[in-house]
């Protein structure tokens, strides 16, 4: 199957918590990193992981914000640092090329005007924020 999200990282799943309806997934990332995915319990039943299980995670790359300053006080999960090294811009957005290390590369679409704004260049360090509702996963 060919998809078009951009971010497709490779992981392994270091917990489960369950709910009634709905579970989260932590994934463990080759760089040391984690990140959350809030899924539904049926949809971790039809994936069929356990912890250990290798999985790849799926982040559409318009589901990637970007900070460049502190960012404690936000609900938001997934907290994923790194370095700015590529930046395209178009007329209305800008496609932003985070390097996570390890080999890791995350891809943010953002508007031309908060890249302006946060006067956004390789070189920069970023955090990217991602909500754990965002986070889909599937098995390898």
């Amino acid at each position: 199957m060919t998809l078009s999200i951009r971010n497709r990282l490779a992981g392994t799943v270091a917990d489960i918590t369950s709910g009634a309806v709905m579970g989260t997934v932590r994934i463990a990332l080759a760089n040391g990193d984690t990140l959350t995915s809030a899924v539904t319990m049926d949809a971790i039943k039809d994936v069929g992981i356990g912890i250990g299980s290798a999985v790849e995670v799926l982040v559409k790359s318009t589901d990637v914000s970007l900070a460049t300053g502190e960012t404690s006080g936000l609900t938001i999960r997934n907290r994923l640092g790194g370095t700015l090294v590529g930046i395209d811009t178009g007329g209305a957005m800008a496609l932003v090329r985070i390097d996570l290390g390890t080999d890791i590369e995350l891809t943010a679409a953002i508007t031309r005007a908060a890249a302006d704004e946060l006067k956004l260049a390789p070189g920069l360090p970023v955090t990217a924020l991602i909500k754990s509702t965002e986070v889909a996963f599937s098995a390898l």
